[in-house]
């Protein structure tokens, strides 16, 4: 094996941890995906031999990528996601089968990573997000994240602390239990389907937050309250009768498809004292034609 062999299969070792920082960052797989491999030519350009931590090195290298995407981001006005009732981009969604994530898809979703999370961590600056992702959720010590952003570790320090308390505050822990989550998720199709809005709010937190994302091509929308919430998932329930139990994020989802077998949205559940508290539908049919359904749909 030579140098160059050697070199790329110790990269390859940190492949999936460095996929899963930069979708943290990023909230987009592709542009994650971009991010690593950019991480790789920048290995490659410099003296590896003289790294005494790769995979330390490596990760602050893809957390300056993913900084300078944020940023850019930032400059053209493309914020992923608004506060308010305009146009909203969701996280990318990691779709599994009920009870079936693969080793890769575990990494990504380490962390408890669920789509809440994601949407949380969108609304955050270019620097808070990635002094809190680093330090977080990848114990990254602020010392090493400082000179990403040419701040003190101190500074560091304080915009991790106030991503925190953001965090916590918009997206505090949602139940985990499987079999009762799913139980939830099914009382809400059923529901939805049966075009039964009094059963339909009874599983719905009366503050929940409902958000679709239509991309370029569809319309997004942002709703609160279950009344309001209620009447959107009646909605999309006539358009998306032939809906199949999926892991969004690993927890439990629905991926509803046409008959030709197309994606027609994801749903994705947050779920608090065996209320719904969030509810994110991405419709976009651009990513949606991205996804890889093998394994998904059962004997379609």
């Amino acid at each position: 094996m030579n140098e160059k062999d050697g070199l790329a299969r110790r990269f390859d070792e940190h492949r999936p941890h460095l996929r899963a920082v930069a979708y943290r960052m990023l909230g987009s797989l592709s542009d994650a995906e971009d991010a690593v491999q950019e991480a790789w030519f920048k290995l490659n350009r410099s003296d590896a031999g003289g790294v005494a931590n790769l995979g330390g090195w490596l990760t602050t290298v893809v957390g300056r990528v993913c900084l300078d995407v944020l940023r850019s981001r930032t400059a053209r006005r493309e914020e992923p996601l608004e506060a308010g009732d305009g146009p909203i981009r969701l996280p990318d969604p990691i779709l599994s089968g009920p009870g079936r994530v693969d080793p890769e898809q575990e990494v990504l979703l380490a962390d408890s990573v669920g789509i809440a999370l994601m949407v949380v961590l969108e609304t955050l600056g270019p620097a808070e997000r990635l002094a809190f992702v680093l330090h977080d959720l990848f114990a990254v010590p602020f010392e090493e994240i400082a000179p990403v952003l040419g701040r003190t570790a101190a500074s560091t320090r304080q915009l991790a602390s106030r991503a925190r308390r953001r965090v916590q505050g918009a997206a505090p822990a949602p139940d985990t239990d499987p079999v009762r989550l799913r139980e939830v998720v099914d009382a809400f199709l059923a529901a939805s389907r049966g075009g039964d809005l009094e059963a339909l709010v009874a599983v719905l937190d009366p503050e929940v937050v409902g958000r679709s994302d239509g991309g370029t091509l569809l319309p997004s929308a942002l709703r609160r309250g279950a009344a309001d919430v209620a009447a959107q998932a009646i909605m999309f329930a006539r358009f998306a009768r032939d809906a199949h139990p999926v892991l969004v994020n690993g927890s439990p989802g629905v991926l509803s498809v046409a008959q030709d077998g197309r994606p027609m949205s994801v749903m994705a559940f947050t779920v608090r004292g065996g209320l719904i508290t969030a509810l994110d539908i991405l419709t976009d049919p651009e990513r949606l034609a991205r996804l890889d359904l093998d394994g998904l749909l059962g004997d379609r």
